[in-house]
């Protein structure tokens, strides 16, 4: 009975921006998440397997690979808003499903390619059948991709590409690699001088050239993270995002406010999944007497994760509307990523607590919730590169930033 007051109560709050259509969809997921999702999360993550290809089949023929890929290319043709949705519900179930919908998509920027073969690897996307895994991130440059070494040279008719990548996630099951490469040897240009490739590979193996081994990890199973060094790995020289005058930092930052809010998301299913997980616990956990759900210190801890998480729910709202009304985002979307995520450790940690002992076993989901929530205080931009966004366009660049520039 809690539990169905507060959806009613979250449903109210939302009416503003929860459309008949968008709440079908936001149950249909719900629904998907709690039978097909949560069942194999709670049994694969706590030996560290990886998704099953049948799950991923079946989110295929949802059309969750394909959420924001036009109808016309095989996708459902819907928005940021959506995306974001959907999103939710599937962290709620485990958080890697929900990252796992982000890797299909990208290859109509291929434009050195022929139209047919990206309609039509667009078309496999949309049904999951086509995925990337991404490369940004280097040893010696994390949140700071301007200062990419990894290096992409012209050589005839093929590009080579040699250097080092870190957190590179599910590198050996996707169909390709983007990697975010340097073509100007002279890194004082850091953000000019960048571009991103796409290194076709087979499924289930590392590009030719290509050497890597998974980072041990605390959380975010599902799918392997690689440590990974390219050693002159050759593709052909149509294999670069964009046109000549693109620039591949600028294009990648870009296309991180939508994936900040995608984050929120995560972030916001996941501290859903503490809260229900904390609420059920606490209304059957019988102490002294009386279930711990009576003792006010629950009920008040209770209350509060509730309005961290609506708080957070809203202000994604506000920022995947205007996301689908196309306007710029930066300080907007790293608000919504940073308030979440911070949110998500706090809410987690309190639903831990709740359950006591039986929350620090993998008895319970809550654990993972509140590993994988840590996570999302990291990747997408650390909370602290989220606060520099933030701060930067409230007060300006600091004086050393604007001179170094």
């Amino acid at each position: 009975m809690v539990m169905n007051r507060s959806e009613d109560a979250v449903q109210e709050a939302s009416s503003g921006y929860m459309t008949d259509e968008r709440r079908m969809i936001q149950e249909v997921a719900r629904d998907f998440t709690m039978k097909e999702v949560l069942p194999v999360a709670n049994e694969l993550d706590p030996v560290q397997g990886d998704i099953p290809m049948e799950l991923r089949e079946k989110m295929g023929e949802m059309g969750y690979f394909g959420i924001r890929i036009p109808g016309e290319y095989g996708g459902l043709g819907l928005g940021v808003f959506e995306y974001c949705l959907i999103a939710e519900e599937l962290a709620r179930g485990w958080m890697s499903v929900a990252s796992i919908i982000a890797r299909a998509g990208g290859v109509m920027g291929v434009v050195g390619w022929p139209l047919e073969k990206r309609i039509e690897l667009t078309k496999k996307a949309a049904k999951g059948e086509y995925l990337a895994a991404v490369a940004l991130s280097e040893p010696d440059a994390g949140s700071d991709l301007a200062n990419v070494s990894c290096r992409a040279v012209l050589d005839g008719d093929e590009w080579v590409i040699t250097g080092s990548k870190y957190w590179c996630t599910f590198a050996d099951g996707a169909d390709y690699i983007q990697v975010l490469c340097r073509v100007d040897s002279d890194k004082k240009s850091r953000g000019r001088g960048l571009r991103s490739f796409v290194v076709e590979k087979n499924r289930g193996e590392l590009p030719a050239n290509v050497h890597g081994s998974p980072i041990p990890k605390i959380g975010y199973f599902g799918w392997k993270t690689y440590e990974l060094a390219f050693d002159e790995c050759r593709i052909p020289k149509e294999n670069i995002i964009g046109g000549e005058e693109t620039e591949g930092f600028k294009s990648t930052v870009s296309g991180l406010e939508v994936a900040r809010a995608h984050t929120a998301a995560r972030a916001i299913g996941l501290a859903r999944g503490a809260l229900e997980d904390a609420m059920a616990y606490a209304q059957e956990r019988v102490q002294f007497g009386q279930p711990i759900s009576d003792f006010q210190e629950t009920r008040f801890k209770l209350a509060r994760m509730a309005s961290e998480i609506e708080a957070a729910r809203q202000l994604m709202y506000f920022v995947a509307t205007e996301a689908d009304n196309r306007r710029r985002l930066d300080k907007e979307a790293a608000m919504v990523k940073w308030f979440a995520a911070e949110m998500a450790e706090r809410v987690t940690s309190d639903a831990l607590q709740i359950l006591g002992g039986a929350g620090y076993t993998k008895l319970h989901a809550v654990e993972r919730y509140w590993r994988d929530a840590r996570l999302t205080k990291i990747f997408e931009g650390t909370s602290e590169i989220q606060l520099r966004i933030i701060s930067d366009r409230l007060l300006g660049r600091p004086t050393n930033r604007q001179r170094q520039s």
